[in-house]
């Protein structure tokens, strides 16, 4: 299959696909970091939408669309504090419903949970890496179009959060301190876990043809 992997620099799921066979590319605007610049496509994702994929996994920026920004959002009266936030919310909102609405027959958007305000559209499913062999909660959304629901393929005990609270409304509990949040920058923390990458590929690409004649040679 031709998969476009799209705001995915870190390419651990288009190797994971290229793993199986597929011919699967990463997009982002920003060169990649999974060591496979031949594989990466550095361009505005949507013109690539214009093209014909086979699949499209997207994982669009979610700094302006996550419930987590909701204190950064409303003040106490539940107002809006920052119109300007609220502007690039709307932007961020259309540019995921783009990947959503492509003309493709297979499609899968990840986010975290939304802010309701934007009015996404109800994910298919949630997951978390702990499913995945990954000893951390952080809560993900996807959004599947021609796509089953990812089945956990590892189910281990978590540790703590991946992604510690940024409400200043909470106190922050003992497994939000498991590691510090500061130790993990913006791009680390947003990173597919690997667990996750080879999920979808196993499941939703599965072995190409060809390909499984070489690995059971």
């Amino acid at each position: 299959m031709k998969v476009l992997v799209a705001c995915e620099e870190s390419q651990e799921v288009c190797k994971a696909f290229r793993a199986l066979g597929h011919e699967a590319y990463s997009c982002d605007i920003e060169p990649c970091s999974g060591g496979h610049p031949e594989w990466h496509l550095q361009c505005d994702a949507l013109e690539l939408l214009k093209m014909q994929w086979d699949m499209i996994l997207a994982f669009p920026p979610c700094t302006y669309l996550t419930a987590a920004g909701a204190v950064r959002l409303y003040a106490a009266d539940h107002t809006i504090k920052d119109e300007d936030r609220d502007a690039k919310g709307r932007v961020a909102k259309e540019f995921f419903l783009a990947f959503l609405n492509a003309d493709c027959s297979k499609i899968a958007v990840e986010n975290p949970v939304p802010l309701k305000r934007y009015g996404l559209p109800p994910y298919s499913q949630i997951i978390e890496p702990y499913m995945f062999g990954h000893a951390w909660r952080k809560r993900t959304c996807l959004w599947l179009k021609g796509l089953p629901p990812l089945m956990a393929t590892d189910i281990v005990i978590p540790e703590g959060l991946w992604v510690g609270s940024t409400s200043a409304r909470r106190a922050p509990t003992l497994k939000d301190r498991y590691l510090l949040r500061s130790k993990r920058d913006p791009k680390l923390r947003a990173k597919t876990f690997p667990g996750i990458a080879r999920a979808m590929a196993e499941q939703w690409g599965g072995i190409c043809p060809t390909e499984g004649k070489e690995v059971a040679e």
